[in-house]
């Protein structure tokens, strides 16, 4: 089986790389990098999934960002991510590729959806508005996937995972996501000898991750299988936690002992966002990584790349 990843050189993506090696070594991936096409670029996106010919496509490439950067410019996230997604998804077609797993977001439900969230509950109410140009791009890039499989019998589903994390992932200010910017925040202080963190909300705001290298493994099982999918599936850890906590383990893993100090006054999103992924959990679907060996992975490879980076 010949299978084209978007995306490759984010977190997901490397992470999908690194099982795929492991895991199925008979069959090949091709991993598309930004050094490799631009996505953004529909004629030139079509052009290598035609000379590829793959027998599916992992779609994992987007624009995303921590709440600070969608908030400095909606604009970027909305119309740069329907330009990736109509590029591929509109490449696949036209190169007749039958298989296509396209990875959307948690965001995409309402804001106050019951909680936890089914994958039902989308299009059922608005979004949260720090993280509402990001969602809108992926709704339709989820929902072409189901037009295009009703329309054609193609197996284009669509994968919703929880805010993920681990090696691989983004630490830079104002692009981070809510545990690297964490643990880089506490990383800073212990360097710095400072004896508090700034944390934005009040800190009871709960939130799901999952660790991207669980998600990974499971998701490399599943490609030449997508038809037996319903039209979209979450994937969570199946707990959250409150962003206290979360500081409180960036904290522990790093050694900072000093304060968090929560500005209640900056946005913190939606109060409570936990995916339910029982459907998921009948096709096989776990997360065995436990949240603290995750961070330990997450920082470990936060100092390597600290290291590399001064060198």
């Amino acid at each position: 089986m010949r299978v084209v990843l978007t995306g490759a050189g984010g977190m997901l993506g490397s992470s999908i790389v690194r099982s795929w090696a492991r895991q199925r070594p008979g069959d090949e991936l091709v991993p598309f990098t930004r050094e490799r096409v631009d996505l953004c670029d529909a004629a030139a996106t079509a052009a290598a999934l035609a000379e590829e010919r793959p027998d599916a496509v992992i779609h994992a490439a987007a624009r995303v960002a921590g709440i600070a950067d969608k908030l400095a410019g909606p604009d970027r996230f909305l119309a740069e991510n329907l330009r990736i997604d109509d590029a591929v998804i509109s490449g696949a077609v036209a190169a007749d590729v039958p298989e296509l797993l396209y990875v959307s977001s948690g965001a995409i439900y309402p804001a106050d959806a019951e909680q936890p969230i089914r994958e039902d509950a989308a299009l059922t109410g608005s979004l949260e508005p720090a993280n509402e140009s990001y969602a809108l791009a992926k709704i339709v890039g989820g929902r072409r996937c189901a037009y295009l499989s009703a329309q054609h019998g193609y197996a284009y589903r669509v994968a919703i995972p929880s805010n993920l994390y681990g090696p691989g992932d983004d630490f830079s200010a104002g692009r981070a996501h809510l545990v690297p910017a964490a643990i880089a925040k506490a990383h800073a202080a212990v360097v710095d000898g400072s004896s508090s963190i700034e944390v934005w909300g009040d800190g009871t705001a709960r939130r799901e991750f999952t660790y991207a290298g669980d998600l990974a493994d499971w998701l490399v099982t599943q490609i030449g299988g997508l038809a037996g999918w319903p039209a979209a599936l979450n994937l969570g850890a199946g707990a959250d936690h409150t962003v206290r906590e979360y500081y409180e383990l960036a904290a522990e893993v790093t050694g900072f002992t000093g304060d968090l100090v929560f500005d209640s006054t900056k946005p913190s999103g939606v109060a409570r966002r936990l995916l339910d992924s029982s459907a998921a959990a009948a096709l096989g679907w776990t997360a065995p990584t436990p949240l603290p060996a995750g961070y330990a992975e997450s920082y470990a490879q936060y100092l390597a790349s600290e290291r590399k980076a001064s060198r």
